[in-house]
Order: C-alpha cells, then sequence, then structure tokens
C-alpha cells in the first residue's frame, strides 16, 4: 500500500489560460515605427514620413525576426493604432483647412475640384465592382484616390465597419501610387505645358496623400507648393459629406437587411410555436452607424476653429506635428495588417484598378486645371 501512496498524491493541475495581450505592447511598437519613419525621413527627405510609415509597416509584417511578434502579442495595440489614432489624426487634419482659403480660389476651381473628386470615386468605385474585388476594397480604394489617401480610406472604413485587410490592402495600393507620382509627375511638368501655379493645382488635385503633394510640387518652386496644398485641403474637406453619405448608405442597407430577416423569421414563424417567434422578433438587428460620426464633427469643428483665427500658429505648428506623428502610428498599424500572399493573389484586379484611377484622376485633375486658366 505504502508503493501506491505516491501515485494518489499526485494531483493533475491544468495550465492557466494566458491573458490575452493588451493593446500597451502593440501601440510600443507603433511608436517605434514612427520614429524610424522619421528617421528614413530625414535621411531621404523626397519620402515623406507616413508613406515611410506604411511601407515599414509592411516589412514588419514580414519580417522573419518581426512577424511572430507583429502578428502576435503586437496586434491588439495596432489594430487600436490603425483605428483610434487615425480618428484624432483626421480631427487634427480640420486645422490645415479654412474657409477663406477655399474661397480664396475662386468658385472656378471649387467646382473643378468637387468635379475631379466625384469622377474619380464614381469611376474607381463602378471599375472595381466590376473587377470583383473582395469586400470594401473598391469602396476603399475610390475615396483614397478621389479625397485624400491612407487619411480618407481610415475615416470610411470606420464607418463602413470594413474589414482590417481591406483596409490594410487599399492603403498598400493607393500609398504605392502615390508614391510613384513624386517621381512621375515633375517629370511632365513642362512636356504638357504647364506654368508653375497650374502644375501645383494638378498636383493638388491628382495626387493622394498631403504629404506626397508636397513632396510632389514643392519640387516645381513655392508657388506651385502653396496652390497643390490649398487645392488638396480642398479635397479634404470632401471628407465629411462623403463619410456621411457612406454612413447613410450603411446605415439603409443594415435597414433593409433587418427587414428581410424581419420577413424570413415572420414567415418561419408559421411552422414554429409563439415563445419562439417572439424572442426571433426580439432579437435586435445591429448597431446602427451614426449619420455623421463623432471624429468627422470634430474635423468640421477644428475647420471653423482655423477660420476664426484665433489659434497662434505656434498651436497650428504643433497641432500639424501631432497629426502627422498619429497618422503616421495609424499607417505603420495598417501596413502590418497587409498580408502579401492575399495580396498577390488579387494582384492582377488590385493592379489595374490602381493604374485605371491613375489615370482618371490625373487626366480629369489635368483637363480642370485647363479649364479653369
Amino acid at each position: 500500500m505504502a508503493l501506491l501512496t505516491p501515485r494518489t498524491d499526485r494531483v493533475r493541475t491544468s495550465t492557466p489560460p494566458r491573458p490575452a495581450p493588451g493593446p500597451l505592447p502593440g501601440l510600443a511598437t507603433a511608436a517605434a515605427g514612427v520614429a524610424a519613419a522619421w528617421v528614413v525621413h530625414l535621411l531621404v527627405p523626397a519620402v515623406p514620413m507616413l508613406t515611410a510609415a506604411v511601407v515599414l509597416g509592411i516589412a514588419a509584417a514580414h519580417a522573419p525576426g518581426v512577424r511572430a511578434w507583429v502578428r502576435g502579442g503586437a496586434r491588439p495595440g495596432l489594430t487600436l493604432a490603425g483605428k483610434r489614432l487615425m480618428r484624432i489624426g483626421v480631427v487634427l487634419l480640420g486645422l490645415k483647412l479654412g474657409l477663406d482659403d477655399v474661397l480664396g480660389l475662386g468658385w472656378a476651381t471649387v467646382a473643378m475640384v468637387v468635379a475631379v473628386v466625384a469622377a474619380t470615386f464614381a469611376g474607381t468605385l463602378w471599375l472595381g465592382r466590376r473587377l470583383g474585388l473582395r469586400g470594401d476594397q473598391p469602396l476603399l480604394i475610390a475615396t483614397g484616390y478621389s479625397i485624400c489617401g491612407a487619411s480618407a480610406i481610415g475615416a470610411v472604413s470606420e464607418v463602413s465597419g470594413s474589414d482590417e485587410e481591406d483596409v490594410a490592402t487599399s492603403v498598400a495600393l493607393v500609398t504605392l501610387c502615390g508614391t510613384l507620382a513624386i517621381a512621375v509627375l515633375p517629370l511632365l511638368h513642362h512636356p504638357l505645358g504647364l506654368d508653375d501655379a497650374q502644375f501645383g493645382r494638378w498636383v493638388g488635385a491628382g495626387v493622394h496623400d498631403v504629404g506626397q503633394v508636397v513632396a510632389t510640387a514643392q519640387t516645381a518652386g513655392p508657388v506651385a507648393l502653396t496652390d497643390a496644398v490649398l487645392v488638396k485641403l480642398m479635397r479634404v474637406a470632401l471628407l465629411a459629406p462623403l463619410v456621411a453619405a457612406v454612413a447613410v448608405s450603411v446605415r439603409k442597407r443594415r435597414q433593409a437587411s433587418a427587414g428581410a430577416s424581419a420577413q424570413a423569421s415572420a414567415q418561419a414563424s408559421a411552422q414554429a410555436s409563439a415563445g419562439a417567434s417572439a424572442q426571433a422578433s426580439a432579437e435586435p438587428a445591429g448597431k446602427r452607424p451614426p449619420l455623421v460620426p463623432l471624429f468627422v464633427l470634430g474635423f468640421l469643428a477644428m475647420v471653423a476653429v482655423r477660420t476664426t483665427g484665433w489659434v497662434p500658429a505656434a498651436g497650428l505648428d504643433l497641432a500639424a506635428h501631432a497629426q502627422e506623428l498619429l497618422l503616421a502610428a495609424a499607417l505603420f498599424g495598417l501596413g502590418s495588417a497587409v498580408h502579401l500572399p492575399s495580396l498577390v493573389r488579387t494582384g492582377g484586379r488590385v493592379a489595374a484598378l490602381g493604374l485605371c484611377s491613375w489615370v482618371v484622376i490625373a487626366g480629369a485633375s489635368y483637363g480642370g486645371v485647363l479649364l479653369t486658366a
């Protein structure tokens, strides 16, 4: 019996489950990515920090020694950075635009910008659906090309509830094409017969991200840079109505889906018990998105604050730096969600859409600049 005693004393203990990682490791990783992007921008000033942040995020997601961390312990914080920090950055983006800046360009230029945005958005959305791209990729790519690149994609994805992979793929495509514009468009400045101001307006109407606009337009001097930034910020101003329109569309789609589900439940209840029918009809159809998201209201509030002239130049500079850092962290987080094998599987269709959209926005903006000259 003594020989059996050690066996009865053994107690099988189960290993307690590991707690889910919090956001702090991922936020620290995003901060490190922003620092690396800043160094890249210092070493190669032609590469905007936001572009470098996206590229570094994609690289981190596939580097052998880092990808396990990026896809594991750092994922919650990187996802948080890609969403929450993006919202704050979009709000601060409103401080770059005042109503007096828009009116100073004239109504002809305002109409040109609206027409270019509408043509690019509608054409890209239609073509993306015809090409059979998955999920919300047509919507997100159309938004990024027509408004302000990755920032607009992040804003629209918040109200559309887009899949993270769709967001990351769209950001990667728009960032790639915008980066190519930095090298290609200056070569077309004089062959297209544009003076410096016209070239600046063409760049502002046709290049996606604000940083990419600055990097492209500065090659033609201060006059081109000023006009490019003003036209670009007019496109940014259209972000608010676009996000509101997407929110309304999502709301209607969910209401229609809820109505179809209710009708199906009513038909099924004819064959089920009354109690089961009541329980099915009581189930919520899902949370409705707000007609105007809070961060869009914040963006419009910042535009109004900038218009008043109350914020000193030092405050605007501080907000601009904070906005760039926040967007860089968000774009690093989005870049880290890119899965290149999945991107390659749809690469042909995505690349075709990107090329066609690039031609549409470049051609439409060039024609608009000539008509408003």
